[in-house]
């Protein structure tokens, strides 16, 4: 059963499966830089199962996390899946010798990587595929239809159930929109970075989740007196109110925190839970204003 309990509760995706607010992002589980195996897979096998049985049931990951590491983990923790949980990766990048994140969205590319996500995972019919189109800091502008096209005749065919994308504008969420239905969009989104504000009403009024990542800036850290303080004041962590204001943001945002620890993990599910006052929320909201 779907927990109802976790904050943020649940969000039925359009035409789709429903999700746990709160999720799980599986980058940290690979290693250093998201490169190379993790120090303990052991412990990332524990963190993972630990997932499950909170009753989180929406877990991010991608093959390109390793490469490959997230994904032979997750399969190793929870194969075979529960009915009820649904992985979400993303296709549209590689991992290159020296860890760089080169594009791979030709026609050839993406259908490769589809099939290595199933095969990898242990599936038959990868439940969510993003495109990731920009880089991991915003999206680059152009068309993504040819790209979007492609993952869309996999779905065609049966290897994909839905479709979303990741690291977009407005405008290509639009483009996508007209060559196929999507049911999510995942972007960098945090208190101080709010570029998406529009899009994400637009999205929450159409039924569309959205995911942010890096509720903390990710790579580089949010250096903000104002979290800070606020964070002080309620005796909570920076990153229990940056969840929490996510979560609170809007209802149709779905949050993948990361973590490779069992105690961060048990602290980023409570610390999403924490109850902002409205003189909070408003000095919260000034960061990005």
């Amino acid at each position: 059963m779907t927990s109802t309990t976790l904050p943020g509760g649940i969000f039925t995706l359009a035409g789709g499966p429903t999700l746990t607010r709160m999720g799980y992002g599986a980058m940290q589980l690979a290693g250093p830089h998201v490169f190379g195996p993790p120090a303990d897979r052991p412990g990332a096998v524990a963190v993972l199962q630990a997932v499950a049985e909170l009753g989180i049931n929406h877990i991010d990951t991608s093959d390109f996390y390793g490469p490959y590491v997230t994904n032979e983990i997750i399969r190793e923790a929870l194969h075979p899946y529960a009915d009820d949980l649904h992985l979400v990766t993303k296709v549209g990048s590689l991992r290159d010798a020296e860890g760089n994140w080169p594009p791979a969205r030709s026609r050839d590319q993406l259908r490769q990587a589809v099939h290595d996500n199933l095969s990898r995972l242990g599936l038959d019919t990868l439940e969510v595929v993003n495109l990731r189109v920009g880089a991991v800091d915003g999206p680059s502008a152009g068309s993504i239809a040819e790209p979007f096209t492609a993952l869309a005749e996999l779905q065609q065919e049966g290897l994909i159930r839905h479709l979303g994308v990741s690291t977009v504008n407005a405008e290509q969420v639009a483009e996508a929109q007209s060559i196929a239905p999507i049911v999510t969009v995942q972007n960098m989104y945090n208190i101080a970075h709010r570029r998406d504000d529009a899009l994400i009403d637009s999205l929450a009024a159409q039924g569309i989740s959205y995911v942010p990542y890096f509720p903390l800036g990710g790579f580089t850290p949010l250096q903000s007196h104002v979290l800070s303080a606020v964070a002080l004041r309620l005796e909570a962590s920076p990153m229990a109110v940056a969840l929490a204001w996510l979560l609170q943001r809007s209802p149709n945002i779905l949050l993948i925190p990361g973590t490779s620890s069992l105690a961060h993990l048990h602290d980023n599910v409570t610390g999403a839970g924490l109850e902002l006052p409205a003189d909070a929320i408003e000095e919260l909201d000034s960061i990005g204003g």
